[in-house]
């Protein structure tokens, strides 16, 4: 019987891939391990983190839409989870609760595993929520010409302010002409909302002209290819769902709870055959 516990909190959860993963990747590896699913609702994760410390687990991820405000309520922040001020991870050091993020890392190697290098792009990122502040941070980090496009001005000026020591970020609101042309003229679109885990979503651009020789990024991954990705496909641009984000920042979690990354590219094979229902 396992006794080491980690786990991931956020809402929703169920679609999520994260438990089969982990487990699949601890059993490789024959480690104690066991990764639960923990559906943790609107308003403050301080029940879900207070719980985590009395009963003993390792390790959390955090997904929407906790990110930010785990990142206020845990112990200590390291690394870019300080700089942005969002953790996708929690590791319990003896009850004390450290927050980090892996995003960041995650998608830039998935980006270069599909030969893709941001440096000089023209890059426009769609939210300006928890995974969308460490995937900006990585992308300026590369050299990627920025553009934020977020439906609430507030959030998408306050995290280009968050980035500004570290690079140069525009703003613009999701439904303004500078936003479309933005989006036109962009090398690559990185989109982080959860716009389009459900079919009745929106797009989380409005009248998006994409075409061929742009990339088209959604780290949503169920469903495999979202509204977004579908009209992308049409006019000839690249798209790629974020499967590999998934299993990249995963395995960094990973790491930093067990000292050991995953095999990835088992991982990710696991997962494909694990979406079409093998």
């Amino acid at each position: 019987m396992t006794d080491k516990v980690l786990g991931i909190i956020g809402h929703p959860v169920s679609h999520s891939l994260s438990p089969a993963m982990h487990n699949h990747a601890a059993r490789i590896l024959g480690l104690g391990y066991s990764y639960v699913a923990f559906d943790v609702g609107p308003g403050s994760p301080k029940p879900a983190l207070d719980a985590m410390r009395a009963l003993g687990i390792v390790g959390v991820n955090v997904t929407v839409p906790h990110k930010e405000a785990a990142a206020r309520l845990v112990d200590k922040l390291e690394g870019d989870a300080a700089r942005v001020g969002a953790v996708n991870t929690i590791t319990n050091v003896n009850g004390a609760l450290v927050g980090s993020n892996t995003d960041g890392i995650g998608f830039v190697r998935a980006l270069k595993r599909e030969k893709i290098d941001p440096a000089g792009k023209k890059t426009v990122v769609v939210g300006a929520g928890g995974s969308s502040r460490s995937i900006c941070l990585a992308l300026l980090r590369e050299g990627a010409f920025l553009t934020i496009v977020n439906r609430t001005p507030e959030a998408g000026r306050n995290l280009a302010r968050i980035l500004s020591p570290f690079g140069k970020a525009s703003f613009s609101p999701s439904s303004s002409r500078q936003a479309a042309e933005a989006a036109a003229g962009a090398d690559i679109i990185v989109q982080t909302t959860p716009l389009g885990m459900r079919k009745s979503d929106p797009l989380p651009l409005a009248d998006p002209r994409f075409h061929k020789g742009q990339v088209v990024y959604d780290i949503i991954y169920s469903p495999e290819r979202t509204k977004l990705l579908k009209l992308a496909d049409k006019h000839g641009a690249r798209t790629i769902n974020g499967l590999s984000m998934l299993v990249f920042q995963g395995s960094e979690s990973f790491k930093i709870w067990t000292g050991r990354r995953f095999p990835e590219e088992k991982a990710l094979s696991f997962l494909k055959r694990k979406l079409k229902g093998g």
